[in-house]
């Protein structure tokens, strides 16, 4: 058997130590574009740009921020570079929806292929990103650490990458209304009020908005009953806290999830320029397992009632 590398792309948001603790030894990088003629390689750190910067530079009015994956070729050349060496190639992707860098991924593979047949090159579309992506992502590093196979890691992922659950508040409404989701108007009026929206990942891996809940205090307790109803097994699994230069809150969610829920252990991790651009700051997220995702949102609904029903 081959040995493989697993190669994920940079919006599964893991820091370097938790990239350690599972042994992540590489992953394929992106790129961003400020309007002010800035550009940089996104990375899994803040290397490149401060948070500081980037959050300030986000939230200005003045500058515009865009992101774009590794194209094609870059991904043909991080591929060829493990396929001339004898390994095979397990790569994963943020969700197709979203981005086009699980097609630059399939290209690549192809063409890696064709020089070399001998090598399984398999290109997997997580239908998530951020610290969902990431989560599906050391669960997969952790079954390498075990022992598993590329096939084993591979059949495991395609069964329960649905079976990714989030949850947590956003609390920036003003960036969510730049970006055109919702009317100034009403981001305004909600920031005055301290509304909260909370929601999960639906069956194609978009977020939908389950409830809007006011203060932080209340969102958080929220989450934590939310995850209480809609995980499975929580204290043999992992939770992942991700958050959007709101490291307090995601210090206290996790406080309470580890008091009040037991998981295996629970990480916690910054949101990195490449998702950071298209999520904005204000929010802060746990990812955990549960069912599968149901198709029309019913089951989601029904874990919010019983949250909100609670709190």
């Amino acid at each position: 058997m081959s040995d493989y590398v697993i190669l994920a792309d940079v919006t599964c948001d893991m820091s370097n130590e938790i990239r350690e603790y599972f042994g992540v030894k590489d992953y394929v990088t992106g790129h961003v574009h400020f309007s002010d003629g800035r550009d940089f390689v996104t990375t899994l750190d803040w290397s490149n740009i401060s948070l500081e910067d980037f959050y300030k530079s986000l939230s200005s009015k003045s500058i515009k921020v865009s992101t774009a994956p590794a194209s094609p070729e870059e991904y043909y050349e991080c591929f060829r570079s493990y396929a001339s060496k004898g390994y095979d190639i397990l790569s994963i992707s943020i969700s197709a929806k979203v981005s086009s860098t699980f097609e630059a991924a399939k290209k690549a593979g192809e063409r890696v292929k064709a020089e070399f047949p001998d090598r399984e090159i398999y290109c997997l579309d997580s239908i998530r990103m951020s610290g969902s992506f990431a989560l599906l992502t050391i669960y997969a590093h952790e079954m390498k650490n075990e022992g598993k196979s590329m096939r084993e890691v591979i059949s495991w992922l395609e069964e329960n990458k649905h079976r990714v659950h989030q949850m947590g508040p956003i609390d920036d409404l003003m960036f969510v209304a730049r970006r055109g989701r919702i009317s100034t108007g009403k981001a305004i009026m909600g920031s005055f009020a301290g509304v909260k929206p909370m929601g999960d990942c639906n069956s194609e891996g978009y977020v939908t908005v389950l409830t809007k809940v006011k203060g932080i205090k209340k969102a958080l307790t929220t989450t934590v009953a939310y995850i209480r109803h809609a995980a499975t097994d929580i204290e043999n699994n992992y939770v992942y806290i991700t958050h959007r230069n709101r490291e307090a809150y995601a210090t206290e969610l996790k406080t309470m999830i580890e008091n009040e829920l037991h998981p295996k252990k629970v990480f916690l991790c910054d949101v990195f320029a490449a998702s950071g651009t298209n999520i904005g700051p204000g929010m802060v997220c746990a990812a955990f397992m549960g069912e599968a995702i149901s198709e029309d949102g019913s089951k989601e609904k029904e874990y919010m009632n019983k949250a909100t029903a609670g709190c």
